[in-house]
């Protein structure tokens, strides 16, 4: 990828179709970080429930270089989803920052690193981490294009999960017409049984509910198989999560 491609906001949705999840999205971006940086490796963090862990990465080192600073609770990469600031270590032979993590890197050939925000300040942030052999490998570089990535990167999760939050409101919307279509079926069959109003129907199945300790859809569920002589359909049953 060139690096005006990753400053086109179609390349976004381009990915977003090209991809069947989130995780294979960020493993894309994760390889054009890569690709654009030239650097040994890079990874992809995501702390959810103050739980950080790498989602995706490419290249070598990245993972065991996120992993030393999940263990020790404390590093670049975890400083910069958790401030939304960018954190550059020229030389990790200088910085004496983060405990035995930059010495940690040294001995796995990485002397230079760049961590930028992803989603910060969310439910859902995180970074991209940059890794690279040479010192300053990152000091006279054009950043543009590895922010613009992670600008996309804030927008693919963003949107995965509005995607997320729509489609579990539409489940609970769904079960939630298909409990009604079972009550009103069992309202009906005590109207035509006690020859009442629909009123006084629900509240003797409410009734029934509450003394029997079951669910209403559920006792209406049992109603529905005794007069019909079989259950209603599995999609009448569905529970909501």
């Amino acid at each position: 990828m060139h690096a005006d491609a990753a400053h086109d906001g179609s390349q976004l949705t381009q990915w977003l179709l090209d991809t069947d999840s989130l995780e294979d999205f960020l493993q894309t971006l994760a390889a054009a970080a890569l690709d654009l940086s030239r650097a040994q490796g890079v990874g992809v963090t995501i702390e959810r429930e103050g739980k950080a862990l790498t989602v995706a990465s490419a290249g070598t080192s990245a993972t065991k270089l996120d992993e030393k600073q999940y263990g020790q609770d404390d590093g670049p990469c975890l400083q910069a989803l958790r401030t939304g600031e960018e954190i550059h270590i020229a030389d990790m032979r200088e910085e004496t920052r983060w405990g035995d993590y930059p010495a940690y890197a040294v001995d796995c050939g990485i002397l230079s690193s760049l961590s930028l925000p992803i989603a910060a300040h969310t439910h859902t942030s995180g970074a991209l981490n940059i890794y690279a052999a040479p010192p300053q490998a990152f000091v006279h570089s054009d950043l543009g294009a590895l922010r613009a990535l992670a600008s996309q990167a804030t927008g693919g999760i963003a949107l995965a999960q509005r995607i997320s939050d729509t489609q579990e409101f539409a489940e609970q919307m769904r079960t939630a017409m298909q409990s009604r279509s079972l009550i009103d079926q069992a309202i009906g069959v005590v109207m035509g049984r006690r020859r009442c109003s629909a009123h006084e129907a629900f509240g003797v199945l409410r009734s029934a509910s509450q003394q029997r300790n079951i669910k209403l859809r559920d006792l209406c569920a049992e109603l529905i198989t005794e007069i019909t002589g079989q259950p209603p359909a599995p999609s009448e049953l569905r529970r909501s999560t």
